[in-house]
């Protein structure tokens, strides 16, 4: 079980927290709103009023006791840049903090902090894939120019094993993983005599062009 602290319940910091703790870890959700901490005092393990633009109060909160710390506030660009210093300050290992721009993002990454998300970027891109490519179920952003996604079998490849296919050699494309039926849990890292069948979906990971190719199969 890890340990997480949310610092800014809004509607990205309540989903997040809850779905964490929903997972099985340990959250602590923070606020200065009293009213957002009420809404999530349920689906946390703790859940507390307090200013992160406050050095002291982020003091004593304990926060180097958690394996990690997301700042998702952000809609006051002041607030999230001093909260996020003050984070800092406290030499914390690791740390998340949500960016609303790219101009937010330089100053975030200015401050030290070592891990910077775009969640509507990040959102608008993989519903941009999605209407792009209809038949697409899931798109998430790897690293630049790569990406891992999640595509029903395209029929060409039905009764096929993977290393018939040999999507590595001709596309540079890794699959990762295979589900049988949409919301089924994926068989991790399949071998190549793996037959894929027209119920499968496949969870692929390559460069952003090979896989377009793949949508069009």
């Amino acid at each position: 079980m890890k340990q997480f602290a949310v610092i800014g319940i809004g509607n990205f910091g309540y989903y997040l927290a809850k779905r964490l703790y929903e997972r099985g870890n340990e959250v602590m959700a923070v606020d200065i709103d009293p009213k957002q901490i009420q809404a999530v005092k349920d689906h946390v393990n703790q859940a507390v009023v307090a200013d992160a633009t406050d050095p002291e109060a982020l003091k004593e909160l304990g926060l180097e006791e958690f394996d990690t710390v997301i700042l998702s506030t952000g809609s006051v660009l002041s607030n999230s840049i001093l909260s996020a210093l003050n984070l800092m300050e406290l030499n914390l290992d690791n740390v998340y903090a949500k960016a609303l721009s790219r101009a937010h993002g330089k100053i975030l990454k200015k401050i030290g902090v070592p891990h910077i998300f775009f969640p509507e970027k990040d959102m608008a891109e993989s519903m941009a894939e999605r209407l792009h490519a209809p038949d697409l179920l899931d798109y998430l952003p790897f690293m630049k120019g790569y990406a891992i996604i999640k595509l029903p079998a395209p029929k060409k490849f039905h009764g096929q094993a993977l290393s018939k296919l040999d999507l590595i050699n001709k596309f540079g494309v890794q699959v990762i993983a295979v589900a049988e039926g949409e919301d089924k849990a994926p068989a991790m890292i399949p071998t190549g005599g793996f037959k894929v069948g027209p119920n499968h979906y496949l969870i692929l990971l390559g460069p952003d062009k090979a896989l377009d190719k793949l949508k069009r199969l």
